[in-house]
């Protein structure tokens, strides 16, 4: 092939509707699944542990967020439209199970389980998709000091997760041992050295080489049982309702307002997209199309055991570094996570992780999102206004879920919505001081 042959098939990758070929495309899709499969999975183990499952209940869980990851990018990158409706951006993104909303899962899961979770997500979804088609007239309600609270609020609640798990998790027999704290800051290590020496590749895939590096310290102190590899299937498909659907009012209401929360943050996503890599803001389509497709895209997922999805920002930063934005590479990259969802065998090795690796890996991807927050809300002016805000919210939803029996006279309802989980009080709070106190004037 000549030289200006080369170079042409080579512009096709920074076309959105480029056809690069199978050996161009293939990398940079593994690049892409490489990156995020590792925080696509941890949800449903993280929730899988708390909710109680079963080895082989928690393998369908893991199954589902990766064959529902797949298919919910699919639809994000080839929209559905019907009439006025359209459901899908059409923009080179990456779906996968969300972190926002581990905390309020957790407390959902130890109290009521997976179907009370999946319940709530239908609900969800819903709002998501009313979100979706009002978008100019909700979005005011989220400046960036607004949603950095709340993503500061997240990954806040976040870091007992990680700190138990590098312990090796509570209710573990060896809970606290000099082993796992071993295993957890080997791999810590590991992934703070790559995400600031590391280049390429090496920095992209930082946290899956850590847990890969701590995999095999835990080999050597046999902290890894295959148990539940032998009894895993080689093929199976996703079972519909496989954990029920239950609709718990308060449940609803947490997981609601934190799709409503996420919807909007959507937006910064699709924008950082497009104008990282192709040079443009998005269109009021492909806003509208994307957050419509999040809605009725977790609602199909509840059906089948998915948990909640949303755009994965490490993915969008690729987008931004390589300015590949050709639909057949995120394709292709959706298809290697169809596939690994397809097996359980792969379902089931990621359960053989041990705690201590998981939380050493993901306490840097807590750190991360606490400080994503940060930036979101000093990119407004900290006068007094603003840091009441930002203060009393994080105060609050912090405080309040720390405190011990803090609402024990309350009805059980108020505890599951604002006890259980720092987010959402957070975010009702950040909302109303934005709208009710006085702006600061300008001098």
């Amino acid at each position: 092939m000549s030289a200006g042959a080369k170079e042409n098939t080579s512009a096709l990758l920074f076309d959105l509707n480029g056809k690069p070929s199978l050996g161009q495309s293939f990398p940079l899709a593994l690049q892409h699944v490489v990156a995020m499969i590792v925080g696509c999975v941890t949800p449903a183990i993280i929730v899988a542990g708390v909710g109680g499952l079963s080895d082989k209940d928690s393998v369908i869980l893991i199954q589902a967020a990766l064959v529902l990851s797949a298919l919910t990018t699919l639809v994000q990158l080839y929209p559905l439209k019907k009439g006025k409706l359209r459901i899908g951006s059409g923009l080179p993104v990456i779906m996968g199970i969300s972190f926002a909303y581990v905390p309020t899962m957790q407390a959902i899961a130890g109290d009521f389980g997976v179907g009370t979770i999946l319940g709530a997500q239908i609900a969800g979804g819903i709002i998501a998709v009313f979100v979706g088609i009002f978008i100019k007239q909700i979005r005011r309600l989220f400046p960036p000091l607004i949603t950095g609270t709340v993503v500061f609020s997240i990954g806040l609640s976040l870091y007992p997760t990680a700190i138990n798990y590098m312990a090796g998790g509570v209710g573990s027999q060896q809970y606290g041992s000099w082993q796992n704290w071993t295993v957890a800051f080997i791999t810590l290590i590991i992934v703070t050295a790559l995400n600031h020496y590391g280049k390429g590749i090496w920095k992209l895939s930082s946290i899956l080489i850590g847990i890969i590096a701590g995999y095999i310290v835990s080999l050597c102190f046999g902290m890894v049982d295959f148990a539940s590899v032998a009894q895993a299937s080689f093929f199976q498909l996703p079972k519909p309702l496989h954990f029920g659907l239950v609709f718990e009012p308060s449940a609803c209401v947490a997981i609601g307002i934190l799709f409503a929360i996420n919807s909007i943050q959507a937006i910064g996503d699709f924008t950082a997209t497009t104008t990282g890599g192709m040079d443009r803001m998005p269109t009021d389509e492909e806003l509208n199309g994307g957050i419509v497709a999040y809605g009725f895209c977790n609602i199909f997922s509840a059906l089948f055991g998915g948990l909640p999805t949303a755009t994965f920002s490490q993915n969008v930063g690729i987008v931004s570094s390589t300015k590949v934005v050709a639909k057949r590479v995120f394709g292709l990259a959706a298809g290697i996570l169809l596939i690994a969802g397809l097996i359980p065998k792969f379902s089931s090795v990621l359960l053989t992780i041990p705690n201590c690796v998981l939380g050493g890996a993901t306490v840097s991807v807590f750190a991360s999102i606490a400080m994503t927050g940060v930036k979101l809300i000093t990119a407004a002016p900290m006068d007094y206004q603003n840091t009441t805000i930002v203060g009393l919210s994080v105060a609050l939803g912090m405080g309040v879920t720390q405190a011990n029996a803090a609402l024990a006279s309350f009805p059980d309802w108020v505890t599951t919505i604002f006890g259980k989980s720092p987010v959402v009080l957070a975010t009702i709070t950040a909302i109303i001081l934005n709208l009710l106190l006085p702006k600061v004037k300008a001098k």
